[in-house]
């Protein structure tokens, strides 16, 4: 007998039709003997109407209550499916995140998960039925309600998994898995069948937005094997796991890219040890997340910083960098919010040559200029203008022949 742990996003079951349609799915999988955990989001648009509610009320919701509302979205879904799954002759039993014990810290709307407690899951299961959990929530050591922020019903799902032994985690999407890149950008795109966690957990850093980080981050460290599936259409969806060093990887596996980017440069700044940490410092107190660093040194002992942030943190970054300019006595400070990040990832590049090379040519072919560059072990991200965002995109999925299944 095998456990899978199903999860269903809000799109899944935005409908009391889909609602339905996602119980006759679970009661197919049930009827064929598996032991079956279903977590589920809040209905489409139902966390979003919460918090708007929340605003008319306080302009800055304390976070406490504020979790203590948005829970109540996959509260509703859970009982609502719960009563499908009854409907058509199927044993199920709810559970919120407390009644789980899914344990979290305190840190209300993007809380951590600690531990969970598997005794009622597993007894709930043993008697023949399918346990539906609430995703996206917990409790704290205080018995307080905690959510773990936008997206966070997939690492619920893969946190139940691993604490289940589970012999898959199945996150079931609008989309049928994990692409090449954005269909909608790039129509040849592919659907993946198989991704490494390494891979997934560079798309989803740097743009992908089919998988919460988290998660990924989750399903690597407690070796969940993860699948990306549709709700709506059938088919095998894309498998993330470990990498199999007995298949050859393919040389890039995908393009990612992020329109929420930024760029700071401050100039002339003296170049001493310690400056690095004076210009970023102030920043990172102003809580914002500072990405791509490139560092020049001049002739004259000076240095140019350029750095990027997320585009809404922009003006407050800006303003905390004019500070560190006047007491460095540094020459000014420039910025941009109309750059993009475009990046490709592969853990084929450990160990072939070229590729950085090929990336640079494909784009100076088209006139593309890049401004940055970061690289890791298996990918490389570049900075370029935002109007060149999706022609990077399709020239690179191009360059590297990703509408085929290419192998070293």
């Amino acid at each position: 007998m095998a456990l899978y742990v199903y999860k269903f996003g809000g799109t899944s079951v935005g409908t009391v039709e889909r609602i339905k349609a996602v119980a006759d799915k679970v009661k197919k999988a049930h009827e064929q003997g598996d032991q079956i955990v279903v977590v589920v989001s809040a209905m489409s648009g139902e966390t979003n109407r919460l918090i708007a509610l929340a605003k008319e009320m306080q302009n800055q919701p304390t976070g406490r209550e504020l979790d203590v509302l948005v829970s109540t979205g996959e509260q509703v879904t859970v009982a609502l499916l719960c009563m499908a799954l009854h409907d058509v002759d199927c044993p199920a039993w709810s559970f919120t995140g407390s009644q789980v014990k899914i344990l979290t810290d305190s840190a209300f709307t993007k809380a951590r998960i600690r531990n969970i407690d598997s005794d009622r899951m597993r007894e709930q299961l043993d008697q023949g039925r399918v346990v539906v959990v609430a995703g996206f929530q917990g409790v704290d050591e205080f018995d307080n309600i905690t959510t773990l922020g936008r997206g966070g019903s997939d690492t619920t799902a893969v946190a139940l998994a691993a604490a289940l032994k589970a012999d898959e985690c199945l996150i079931f999407t609008d989309v049928d898995g994990v692409y090449t890149t954005d269909p909608r950008i790039e129509p040849k795109a592919r659907r993946l069948n198989r991704i490494t966690f390494e891979e997934m957990l560079e798309m989803a850093s740097l743009g992908s937005k089919v998988l919460q980080i988290r998660s990924v981050e989750f399903a690597g460290k407690y070796n969940v094997a993860l699948r990306v599936l549709s709700s709506f259409t059938e088919g095998l969806g894309t498998l993330i796991t470990y990498e199999d060093t007995k298949v050859e990887s393919a040389l890039i596996s995908g393009i990612a890219f992020n329109r929420d980017e930024a760029k700071l440069t401050i100039t002339g700044v003296p170049d001493k040890p310690g400056v690095a940490s004076k210009i970023l410092g102030p920043i990172a107190e102003a809580n914002v997340e500072v990405d791509m660093i490139v560092q020049n040194i001049a002739e004259d002992e000076t240095t140019d910083f350029t750095f990027t942030v997320h585009r809404n943190d922009y003006l407050r970054a800006k303003a905390e960098l004019e500070k560190t300019c006047v007491e460095l006595g540094a020459r000014k400070v420039s910025g941009d919010d109309g750059i993009v990040k475009v990046s490709i990832v592969g853990v084929g590049m450990r160990s072939h040559a070229g590729i950085a090379s090929t990336m640079f040519k494909a784009l100076a072919k088209e006139g593309i200029n890049i401004r940055m560059i970061s690289t890791s072990e298996i990918k490389i991200s570049v900075v370029v203008d935002e109007k060149y965002l999706e022609l990077a995109v399709r020239v690179l999925h191009d360059a590297f022949k990703l509408d085929q299944e290419t192998k070293l």
